[in-house]
């Protein structure tokens, strides 16, 4: 149905698929991994004609790509595209005319599947009343409704509580009965393992890991151990030939830097747990996933800075500071004058100082006003705080 050799896709100086190859028949549930920023979502839409890629080949059937195609491949973004104001079947009946699909014949089946999960009901709300559970059943509504041959779920299980995780299996399962090809992207490895038939693994652009998920776990499923027990198991991660260690409540996971050190473990823990069950196991995919990726990046300690107070900052040369302290230094220059004169005068005048002390002590409030505007528009501008 789909082949897909050696393709390449940069931009600029960044290589996002470099020399990625992958094949997915009709009838297949085919997941394609990696972590954030693989190079997953690159490979979608470059298999979509969205982007052009640099180099490779793509082919449909043997077939090179052509806009008639879009007509046979259902594609789920991971981002929402719904017309948050549109009603519900509105928008389903919108999106099934752009893939040739007209309102007599799309509209029972858009009904068939807003049934399906359990939207019915809503079929005449706004998209924006939907929780953002809903909204994903609608987006994958639209994906499904022309019958694709081909269907690319980008980050289909996101927003989907339990139930409908459930619900969208059941659906992708029935068509994978159907003889659908089926891609999809997820970071749910537990999904994976109970639907996938064949994988591929991209890290940094490049295909790490593909085949069969049984021969896949094949391939790392000699070195695991799973212990059930009663007691306290911390003390397993310490031990040695362990590489790796999930231990919970009253289980644990142990990875084996030697398969054959299994015997080993058991003498070790066998006096100190009450075993009730210990398996070599096959690897969850999680872990075979991290083995090959490597663990996400511990995080760097983060250290607030010191607190220093913020200092009061001091009032620039501001001509608005510099008239009203002169205006004081005139005002208050006047005053002594005239208290020299009352004081030394042989015609004594008490009443001219004491008119004008109240000038004086305007003048002083209006140069303290002007100061503490300019050290605010200070302060907004370094933007800290006067004490």
């Amino acid at each position: 149905m789909l082949r897909v050799s050696n393709l390449r896709k940069a931009f600029s100086t960044v290589v996002a698929v470099d020399n990625v190859s992958l094949e997915v028949q009709r009838g297949e549930l085919f997941g394609l991994l990696g972590p954030n920023g693989a190079g997953k979502t690159t490979t979608i839409r470059t298999v979509l004609n969205i982007i052009a890629p640099d180099s490779g080949s793509i082919t449909f059937d043997g077939k090179s790509f052509s806009p008639e195609m879009w007509n046979i491949i259902g594609y789920l973004p991971e981002e929402r595209g719904l017309y948050r104001k549109s009603k519900i079947l509105n928008t389903i009946l919108y999106f099934a005319a752009l893939k040739g699909m007209n309102e007599r014949e799309a509209k029972p089946v858009a009904y068939q599947w807003l049934e399906r999960f359990g939207l019915k009901d809503s079929a005449h709300r706004k998209v924006e009343e939907l929780s953002k559970g809903n909204q994903q059943k609608v987006q994958l509504i639209i994906s499904l409704l022309h019958r694709p041959q081909l269907l690319i779920l980008d980050e289909p299980f996101t927003g989907l509580d339990p139930v409908n995780q459930i619900l969208l299996k059941d659906v992708l399962m029935d068509l994978r009965q159907q003889n659908v090809a089926i891609i999809f992207s997820t970071h749910q490895m537990e999904q994976v393992e109970k639907m996938c038939d064949n994988i591929s693994l991209i890290n940094k652009g490049k295909e790490v890991l593909s085949g069969s998920l049984r021969d896949v776990k094949k391939r790392y499923g000699t070195n695991s151990l799973r212990i059930e027990f009663e007691g306290d198991g911390e003390f397993l991660k310490t031990l040695t030939n362990v590489k790796r260690a999930d231990v919970y409540q009253n289980y644990a996971e142990l990875e084996l830097t030697d398969p054959a050190g299994s015997r080993a473990i058991l003498s070790q823990v066998g006096d100190k747990l009450n075993l009730r069950k210990f398996e070599i196991v096959e690897p969850s995919l999680n872990s075979i996933f991290i083995n090959v990726v490597g663990p996400p990046p511990e995080s760097p300690e983060l250290t607030a800075p010191p607190v220093v107070a913020a200092k009061k900052p001091k009032a620039p040369s501001d001509p608005r500071v510099k008239k009203e302290f002169r205006s004081v230094l005139v005002s208050v220059l006047v005053l002594l004058l005239f208290t020299a004169t009352t004081i030394f005068g042989s015609d004594p005048a008490w009443y001219v100082p004491i008119i004008f002390l109240p000038i004086v002590g305007f003048s002083i409030f209006k140069y303290i006003r002007a100061k503490r505007e300019v050290e605010g528009e200070q302060t907004l501008k370094g933007g800290g705080p006067v004490e």
